[in-house]
């Protein structure tokens, strides 16, 4: 009975190493690709006042 209890922990811990293993992974690869991005830089907004014109 020990033994299978062993076994199962092992799985467990095997799964779940696994896992952190992969979202460790896409985490990094998101901010990787983050800084990969060209960032947006505000456009100049010229500001020119019009008249109104009357049809």
């Amino acid at each position: 009975m020990a033994g299978l209890l062993d076994l199962l922990m092992l799985i467990c811990a095997a799964a779940g190493a696994m896992g952190f293993g992969i979202l460790a992974a896409y985490a990094i690869l998101r901010v990787g690709f983050a800084f990969l991005r060209p960032r947006q830089r505000p456009a100049p907004v010229k500001a020119e006042p019009e008249t109104a014109r009357i049809a």
